[in-house]
């Protein structure tokens, strides 16, 4: 069983290229790799022991999914492969690329990528010292956190390297912080595509997100099943990847069960199909899309 939904606002060419792609008329684009992650916090009250999960709006004035709400993340840059001067704890580039099905090489990048664009967007650091404590980014001297508002605002402006801000203070990603958690591809229709691995980590103690910039025009933490209800009442845009994630959290309950997962890291990949002049997105019963 395959769910399908009614892609309305498609939009003439990319329906064109979907027929052609399956006319063999047209080679689909390579999809670039991408890391997303999904912070999580406790609930509070009554909710103390489900999980909230941090997500950002996407300003309007955004090209791809103005509005949506998604989890930080973005493209592999070539420095997060290529800086091997970054520090690095916990589990080895080769285990984790058996899990995420990638070389060591990727997974590398892909865990630089995860950590460096959570920062850029959130303000949250998944990082640490040599003596294994964590960063503290909160109740900082006006000087100090002046600074680290900087160095963020230079990573993501390019002015920065993720390699240099680490260097700079003595830090190492911590890659235990992780839990690969799924795999979501582009489909071939889309000209932009990205083979984007997910994870889940827990928000470390003394840090907290830090307010909007040019990636996001609201931070919110969400229970999953809250963000599920609000997008199908209309209220909130979710993408499918963001909808069957949170459907997943919704199902675990609590971080640490969450973050004790082992799960299978299969490739999910959505297809689009035009039929009877309407273009429909194809998506696997296993993503468990809830909307």
């Amino acid at each position: 069983m395959r769910i399908r939904l009614d892609l309305i606002a498609a939009g003439e060419l990319l329906a064109q290229r979907a027929a052609a792609i399956a006319a063999g008329q047209l080679a689909p684009a390579v999809p670039r790799d991408a890391a997303t992650v999904m912070v999580l916090r406790p609930g509070s009250g009554p909710q103390a022991d489900r999980a909230e999960v941090l997500m950002l709006r996407r300003p309007a004035a955004m090209a791809f999914a103005p509005g949506a709400y998604v989890f930080p993340g973005g493209s592999v840059d070539p420095a997060d492969g290529d800086d091997l001067g970054i520090g690095w704890a916990g589990p080895s580039p080769e285990e984790l690329g058996a899990w995420l099905g990638a070389s060591p090489g990727q997974a590398r990048a892909l865990v630089c990528a995860a950590v460096r664009e959570t920062f850029e967007e959130s303000g949250v650091l998944l990082a640490g010292h040599e003596d294994g404590s964590l960063v503290s980014l909160v109740s900082l001297p006006p000087d100090d956190e002046a600074s680290w508002a900087a160095d963020r605002t230079a990573l993501a402006d390019g002015r920065l390297t993720f390699g240099e801000l680490l260097g700079r203070r003595g830090l190492v990603i911590r890659a235990d912080l992780l839990t690969p958690w799924s795999r979501w591809i582009t489909p071939e229709a889309e000209p932009r595509r990205f083979d984007t691995r997910f994870f889940a980590a827990a928000l470390p103690p003394g840090q907290q997100a830090a307010g909007s910039n040019a990636e996001a025009d609201r931070v919110a933490w969400l229970r999953p099943l809250a963000a599920i209800s609000a997008a199908r009442a209309g209220e909130m845009l979710l993408l499918p990847p963001t909808a069957a994630t949170l459907q997943e959290f919704a199902a675990c309950g609590g971080i640490a069960e969450i973050l004790a997962s082992r799960r299978a890291i299969m490739p999910i990949q959505p297809t689009l199909v035009v039929e009877d002049g309407k273009t429909w997105l194809d998506i696997p019963d296993e993503a468990r899309y809830p909307l």
